[in-house]
């Protein structure tokens, strides 16, 4: 049986080219125009925008005024968005550790593999903006009965067609797909910024593990040493107690402080072990002695300064607001999508092909076929669905514009915190310098007359545990420095 069809008339062809001319330039999408909500913060972190000398502004002041500031706040943002992590983190073998965490990290590979998905979800999303064309090609062959003068007959027919077009393309009159596309590139940019945060913070948590390895291993320096000269001055006491100048209470003293250290040397040595174990699993693989630091100093380790004070604008920079913004567009462009489903659905189906009883004369003329089949959905009733569905659409975006000022709050605090540690960190150690060099002649002092038979021992021991006292101090606020400069990192959001 062939299978015969007149060619596509002028006017139907017509008709597709116009329907996708129409969808191809999209309707304006009828979600609400977006504007970003106020910070619900002060305008300044951590004192006057224009107090700067950080190397970060123009360091115009703030008698500029609201102008010169804005401007400010506009290039400490972007001196900071534009911070790479090899800018603070400036030791080369911290640098060669983080490299290693970014390599091997299995937290950062499963962020990066969903910032992948999401993208290939946005593409798929995308691609309903567009007619899936198709070929296909078909050949049928059937027998059939047929009664001629009252006598039944077998009688076997054959056709086969090829045709190329596409089917129940949606014509995006009122922006609904154009919406969700929207939508999905949101989402998209949304686990984008997600993943980068994860990145961050990878980043900030290998620095400070590497940072305490080097107090521990300072820590059980000290101790050692501490040790060594207990052991020494155990071994003069008991020298005296011999000779009768130093009395049995002196030596059980001594004894008492040899075993404090020996405490202290074995809890060190633990915790320094630890420390080592919590730094390669952070990397994802062991970490070589030689990229260790050998202290916790500012003179030791490599890190640069950042600011002190900066305006609030900064902390749309972060990763985890830009990611709340990104889910906020994301919930505007789903008004949209629920907005246009209250219009009509236009929707094309069209093919063109040739059709015939066999292969062999597929393509002669008269062969060809053609459809074209448009169709429209209007909603009539839907027992109020529709409207639900945007009061849906609406809450969310509500909801998220709360969590999206919730975040910046947090962030705000976060770096306050930061910089308030960081405005009064060098007075900390200057004043715990002193009180190691105080302690330091107070201890030699008590040393020397406790020698010469002048003092008991007592005053001497006391004079060592401060200073002992003071030098662990002085550690764990040098550490406290840098890892504040590692937080900074963190919470201020640099690449």
């Amino acid at each position: 049986m062939k299978v015969n069809a007149n060619p596509m008339p002028r006017r139907a062809l017509q008709a597709v080219a116009c329907a996708a001319l129409l969808a191809l330039a999209g309707c304006a999408s009828m979600a609400p125009v977006y504007e970003r909500p106020a910070l619900p913060v002060q305008p300044s972190l951590g004192g006057e925008v224009g107090d700067n000398g950080s190397g970060f502004g123009n360091g115009s002041g703030a008698a500029g005024g609201a102008q010169v500031q804005g401007a400010q706040a506009q290039e400490q943002a972007a001196a900071l968005a534009a911070l790479q992590w090899q800018q603070v983190f400036t030791d080369p073998r911290l640098q060669q550790v983080i490299d290693a965490a970014l390599a091997h990290s299995r937290d950062l590979r499963v962020s990066l593999l969903n910032v992948e998905k999401a993208q290939a979800q946005y593409r798929i999303q995308s691609a309903s903006l567009f007619p899936s064309v198709a070929a296909s090609a078909s050949q049928t062959n059937a027998r059939s009965a047929v009664v001629a003068g009252g006598e039944a007959q077998g009688q076997t027919s054959r056709s086969g067609g090829l045709s190329v077009g596409f089917t129940s393309w949606e014509l995006d009159l009122f922006g609904r797909v154009r919406s969700l596309k929207d939508e999905a590139l949101e989402n998209y940019l949304s686990l984008a910024q997600t993943g980068r945060s994860t990145r961050i913070s990878l980043i900030a948590q290998v620095a400070s593990n590497w940072l305490n390895v080097g107090a521990y291993g300072q820590r059980l320096e000290l101790a050692r040493e501490t040790l060594a000269s207990q052991r020494k001055t155990l071994e003069l006491t008991q020298a005296k107690h011999q000779f009768g100048v130093a009395s049995a209470v002196d030596v059980s003293q001594v004894q008492t402080s040899v075993e404090s250290a020996r405490a202290d040397v074995a809890s060190y040595t633990t915790a320094l072990e630890q420390a080592r174990h919590a730094l390669d699993l952070a990397v994802g693989s062991h970490v070589a002695d030689a990229l260790l630091p050998r202290t916790t100093s500012t003179g030791d380790v490599a890190l640069a300064r950042l600011p002190d004070a900066l305006s609030s604008e900064v902390l749309l920079q972060r990763p985890d607001v830009m990611a709340a913004e990104h889910a906020l567009k994301a919930a505007n462009a789903d008004i949209g999508a629920a907005r246009a489903a209250f219009f009509p659905k236009v929707s094309l189906s069209a093919s063109a092909g040739y059709g015939s009883d066999t292969l062999g004369n597929l393509f002669d003329a008269g062969t060809r076929t053609w459809s074209f089949v448009p169709s429209i959905s209007l909603p009539i009733f839907n027992a109020g669905s529709l409207k639900a569905s945007l009061d849906v659409a609406q809450i969310q975006k509500n909801i998220y514009v709360a969590q999206y000022e919730k975040i910046i709050q947090s962030a705000f605090g976060e770096v306050a915190d930061a910089l308030s540690a960081r405005r009064h960190m060098a007075e900390q150690l200057d004043a715990q310098q002193a009180l190691v060099q105080a302690a330091q002649t107070n201890y030699d002092l008590s040393d020397a007359r406790w020698r010469n038979g002048v003092n008991s021992y007592l005053q001497a021991l006391d004079a060592q545990r401060s200073l002992y006292s003071a030098r662990q101090s002085l550690i764990s606020l040098q550490l406290s420095d840098l890892v504040n400069r590692v937080t900074l990192y963190k919470v201020l959001g640099a690449v």
